[in-house]
């Protein structure tokens, strides 16, 4: 079974980080680079999982796990934070907003592979 996965991230570096590390894993892989081009493609998608960064032009992760968690057809699609923040309140913050999990970068693919598949179930 093929997974489908959005990642919104500014980096170029980072959203390439996350393509080399899924794809191999099976992952079918579609990027973004901030929340507002992240809910352009996923008008397009029905990902099985979104990853997302916090901070990003535009509109921030806060934003997007917003703008995602407005649609209907979203509401359930596991949403992880992949940040380079730590902080507890910026995580409480995100679940609050609807985020399923946190992911400090640097990440470990294996982590980042086994972390997706489980939040996709």
């Amino acid at each position: 079974m093929t997974l489908e996965v959005l990642a919104v991230d500014d980096s170029r570096t980072m959203r390439d980080m996350i393509r080399l590390a899924l794809e191999p894993a099976g992952f079918t892989v579609h990027t973004a680079d901030d929340g507002v081009h992240g809910t352009e493609v996923l008008s397009g998608i029905t990902p099985d999982v979104i990853i997302t960064d916090i901070n990003m032009p535009r509109m921030d992760g806060f934003g997007f796990i917003d703008a995602v968690r407005d649609q209907s057809s979203h509401r359930a699609t596991p949403i992880l934070v992949l940040t380079t923040e730590a902080a507890p309140e910026l995580k409480m913050r995100a679940r609050n907003a609807g985020a399923t999990g946190w992911i400090v970068k640097p990440f470990d693919p294996a982590k980042l592979v086994k972390a997706l598949q489980m939040a996709a179930g």
